[in-house]
């Protein structure tokens, strides 16, 4: 039983973790916390379920169409909301705000769209379980710790080896200094926000799939843990937003073990409190990061 919960929080921590990452990327870039990013990580999961439950799309396809779609939303919530306020050199309050509002605004257009009542979710990974060490384990798990683990590998891949990481870090050191040395700073945060959405797209829906359900407010609990995760690890670090996802969904898988679920969020955040006490900046946060 106790190897179950283990890799059940695995699971679950992964997909923490992949949110969590695009929390820390737009931090990176804007020193901005991104409220919407939630909402952003419905929708991805409502497109795909839209798309296969009511337009009869092929279930890989519709995850593919989903990314896309959910990538270019968080473009849209960048250009249209986010950009203008920068321009006008209005940052901090003014953006968080506006995150806070395009949330709102995204969660209840579901809400209109499709009914707040809980829909059915097709589960992707339902191959059934297996016999390990004398515990069940479920191919679905598995699965989904390992694709979230691919997709992290790859995100780093992207911030850490490549030239537009590269213009990434240069924007999250000193966006003035980047600038002036060629790199196109809206350009490279259009960017962020497209990949960042992407990767939540992505987790919105394995997380459906484990769940096997999805409704408008589907993200409030998960993108609050996530967002949890981020600031555990230390903001604005891509490693730091991993281990903390991993840390929470473990946590968590542990407590309804123990103590059952009625006690699971009081457990998750308590001990994340705790270590935010010794360490304000997260694990493997930074001083002199300015939060926001």
């Amino acid at each position: 039983m106790l190897l179950e919960q283990l890799i059940n929080g695995i699971a679950l921590g992964a997909s923490y973790a992949l949110v969590a990452v695009g929390y820390s990327m737009v931090f990176g870039v804007l020193r901005l916390i991104n409220f919407a990013h939630g909402a952003v990580y419905t929708f991805g999961a409502f497109t795909v379920w839209a798309l296969s439950s009511k337009f009869h799309v092929p279930l890989a396809l519709a995850v593919i169409v989903s990314i896309g779609l959910t990538g270019f939303l968080g473009v849209l919530l960048n250009k249209i909301g986010l950009e203008p306020l920068r321009k006008k050199g209005e940052p901090g309050i003014p953006a968080l705000i506006t995150t806070v509002g395009i949330s709102y605004i995204i969660v209840n257009t579901l809400n209109i769209v499709f009914g707040a009542e809980i829909k059915r979710f097709p589960a992707i990974f339902n191959f059934g379980t297996f016999k390990f060490l004398g515990s069940t384990i479920s191919y679905q798990q598995i699965i989904i710790a390992l694709t979230c683990v691919g997709l992290l590998l790859l995100l780093s891949f992207i911030v850490h080896k490549t030239k537009v990481g590269l213009a990434m870090r240069a924007v999250q050191q000193q966006s003035v200094a980047a600038s002036i040395n060629g790199v196109n700073v809206n350009n490279v945060i259009t960017f962020t926000f497209f990949l960042g959405s992407a990767s939540a797209s992505i987790a919105g829906t394995l997380i459906a799939s484990y769940y096997q359900y999805i409704r408008p407010s589907f993200a409030d609990a998960t993108a609050m843990k996530a967002f949890s995760a981020a600031v555990l690890g230390g903001i604005g670090n891509l490693a730091g937003s991993m281990l903390g996802g991993l840390i929470v969904g473990i946590i968590e898988s542990l407590a309804v073990f123990t103590l059952g679920s009625t006690y699971i969020d009081i457990v998750s955040y308590s001990i994340i409190f705790a270590v935010l006490l010794i360490k304000p900046t997260g694990i493997l946060g930074k001083k002199g990061i300015k939060k926001v």
